[in-house]
């Protein structure tokens, strides 16, 4: 048997700031407004995708985080569908025999997250950024990729890219014009950081996609908010990351995430994203920030109860130890916190009192301290593969 074609490659976590909320075409993930996200490290958050292809192969399969999965799905199907047609044009154009054969392989793909999957914490931007940048490598197709990965997850299109970046919605009914583009590459802004607050890993109650359906068709807010507020926050976006003014930046990014939460207050039946534990977290930042008399941090919640907060890096040791004070984890050791290292300092009683929440016990699981990260990239070692040399996933997944 001849050996597949195997690469792999991974993917980031991104996280909007200016956020992505309802389709104008359902389809081709067409959004009704432009949106912004900051990127997470792969160190911290990724996805990993092994792709192979073999003659030998009899179907096209995929392995999701252990298990197998329905290859027929139709977001997962235009992604391979589009790499495939990219791949056969260059070939035509190129007219190489060897590759037009090869196009006929068909493949076994095999993906994991390392954080947890459909909780809001955007697994599938990183899960479809990360298998349309692998399949691309295995078909050797180049250019632009971030509109075939809007058409598997939107948000996705923002995930191939690294730094800050932006999801311009564009105007053309075929969606050409709505692609990702870097606002800001990784390296621009070295002092911010992001803290992960996981609330809950459990799936979320109300899928993104449907949510999205419901808010559309009801929500009156969602229309002024796409068409009335978003175009001027991105552009005071844009111009906060550009200038760094963390003040700014805070204050747009929590005003956007308020506004996403009431729009899916306003759609009808009402979409509940935010628990008790999201609201405390919320009320610890706004008084943490009014007893400084200035922007330390901010939040922002996806379409989940996990608040990510924005901060700068010297703010981050004593911020996780206020979280660790009025959110006391079950153990006291340090896997509360995951990701990068963060120094013990002890909490003021100054800003205990100021707070004055009442501590909620168990409410955070734990917190990844991560920061701003690159794009998806290819992993050279061969051990790294999540398929085996027979192209069939390792045992040990």
């Amino acid at each position: 048997m001849e050996k597949p074609n195997t690469v792999t490659c991974t993917a980031p976590v991104n996280i909007a700031v200016i956020k992505y909320w309802g389709k104008r075409n359902e389809e081709l993930i067409l959004p009704i407004n432009s949106s912004l996200s900051v990127t997470l490290h792969q160190d911290q958050l990724k996805t990993t995708t092994t792709v192979a292809t073999s003659r030998s192969f009899q179907e096209d399969r995929i392995w999701l985080n252990g298990k197998e999965e329905d290859i027929t799905h139709p977001r997962l199907q235009s992604c391979l569908r589009e790499i495939r047609r990219l791949a056969r044009k260059r070939s035509k154009d190129g007219d190489r025999a060897s590759d037009s054969m090869r196009l006929s392989h068909k493949v076994h793909i095999c993906s994991v997250n390392d954080f947890p999957t459909a909780a809001g914490l955007a697994s599938s931007a990183a899960g479809f950024a990360c298998l349309v940048y692998t399949l691309a490598q295995v078909f050797g197709v180049e250019g632009e990729l971030s509109e075939i990965a809007r058409q598997g997850s939107g948000s996705a299109c923002r995930s191939m890219y690294g730094g800050f970046v932006q999801w311009i919605m564009g105007e053309e009914d075929n969606g050409k014009d709505s692609l990702a583009q870097q606002v800001a590459p990784e390296t621009h802004w070295p002092e911010l950081r992001v803290l992960v607050l996981v609330a809950s890993a459990e799936r979320k109650p109300v899928g993104s996609t449907s949510g999205m359906q419901t808010s559309v068709q009801t929500s009156r807010l969602l229309k002024h908010r796409a068409e009335s507020v978003v175009p001027g926050r991105m552009e005071e976006m844009i111009e906060a990351v550009q200038r760094k003014d963390f003040a700014a930046f805070a204050d747009l990014t929590m005003k956007d995430s308020n506004q996403f939460h009431a729009t899916c207050l306003d759609t009808y039946p009402p979409i509940f994203y935010l628990n008790s534990v999201s609201q405390q977290v919320i009320n610890l930042v706004h008084r943490y920030n009014r007893h400084y008399k200035e922007t330390r941090l901010a939040y922002t919640f996806d379409a989940g109860p996990n608040a990510v907060i924005y901060t700068l890096q010297q703010h981050v040791p004593e911020f996780v130890q206020t979280v660790q004070h009025f959110f006391p984890p079950e153990t006291n050791g340090g896997e509360f916190v995951k990701g990068l290292p963060i120094e013990q300092v002890a909490l003021s009683e100054e800003l205990r009192q100021a707070i004055g929440l009442e501590p909620l016990p168990k409410g955070i699981s734990y917190v990844i301290s991560t920061k701003v990260g690159p794009g998806p990239c290819v992993l050279e070692d061969p051990t790294q593969h999540l398929l085996g040399s027979d192209g069939w996933p390792k045992k040990t997944l």
